[in-house]
């Protein structure tokens, strides 16, 4: 029998959903009927976007218990996927846990950071680039039940053709299940670091990323003017945030953050493999260095051979000058 359900775990749903939930939503849409699943109630705001989306299915997970656990949070899962053929969720680090353990309860085929998703012969499955991007990798997974954690940028949002009239029902764990689950680990605290006194967008989820490295000599100044012309999130080479031009957490690469964006523009930055691994797989990538043998010319789509320190502001006041 067919298990036609397509589920996406929301991260949060107490206030309007992230364009990273809203990119799963359409995903989920090419595979099957949407079940939307939540560990809090949905706000106003998120079950208004649930409807435009399509999601007339949406869970509650009431867990009597701390739900942050891993081993809670699959146990809770569990119960929603009898009729699954597949269950779609952000690519988080909680999220990778917590659907590991899911693969290992159900016997689920799992499948980390795919950059897309689709179908093959019936079956799920997922495309993602891997070992510094110099491989390409498509996926296919064989049980009844799939398992992705899915980047963003995978796709553009689309509402869906027919709206829906989402009706939230509850699924709980008790008490009991939720100990048993956490397998005897104890929540002692957490903390919520959150970045304060910017409107750029993360740099893990942003649409349109502007990286600065070496070539800025210390001076990003030039890199944040065009990302804030373009609404970018502003990401950095290793170097720079050694040199301590600028924190740790905008690097990008093997040892940063891996980014999937639909533009990323690269300012004096040479393109070292460990960079490279954490950006290749971007739609669109525009070089900007001074040096025409500089590595990075070799897989980007648009190169810029000049200063950037002209360059970059050149190009945010050309866009800032269409806009007005």
């Amino acid at each position: 029998m067919t298990r036609p359900i397509s589920v996406v775990l929301l991260d949060d749903v107490t206030g309007a959903l992230r364009e990273p939930d809203l990119e799963l939503l359409t995903v989920a849409r090419t595979l099957g009927p949407v079940r939307a699943v939540a560990f809090d109630a949905p706000s106003a705001d998120a079950l208004a976007a649930l409807g435009t989306y399509g999601v007339a299915d949406v869970v509650h997970l009431d867990v009597d218990g701390e739900p942050h656990l891993t081993g809670v949070a699959a146990a809770a899962l569990a119960p929603v996927l009898t009729d699954a053929r597949v269950l779609l969720a952000r690519a988080t680090f909680a999220n990778k846990e917590v659907l590991a353990r899911l693969a290992h309860l159900t016997g689920a085929g799992l499948l980390i950071d795919a950059a897309r998703v689709g179908e093959h012969d019936g079956l799920v499955a997922g495309w993602k680039r891997v070992f510094a991007g110099s491989w390409d990798v498509d996926s296919v997974v064989t049980t009844e039940l799939a398992l992705l954690t899915v980047r963003p940028n995978a796709v553009r949002p689309v509402p869906a053709d027919a709206p829906a009239d989402p009706v939230v029902r509850t699924v709980a764990l008790d008490a009991a299940a939720a100990e048993a689950a956490a397998g005897g680990v104890r929540l002692v605290s957490r903390t919520l670091h959150e970045t304060a006194g910017s409107a750029r967008p993360p740099l893990a989820e942003a649409s349109v990323v502007v990286a600065g490295g070496r070539g800025t000599l210390g001076d990003f100044g030039p890199v944040e003017d065009l990302a804030d012309a373009l609404g970018a999130a502003i990401g950095a080479t290793r170097d720079a945030v050694d040199e301590g031009w600028i924190d740790h957490d905008a690097q990008v690469g093997q040892t940063g953050v891996t980014i999937t964006p639909h533009l990323y523009i690269g300012a004096g930055i040479s393109g070292a493999p460990h960079h490279r691994g954490g950006m290749q797989a971007s739609e669109v990538i525009v070089a900007v260095n001074s040096d025409p043998e500089c590595p990075i010319f070799e897989i980007c789509d648009f190169a810029v051979v000049g200063d950037l320190a002209t360059v970059l502001p050149q190009a945010a006041a050309a866009l800032r000058a269409r806009t007005a």
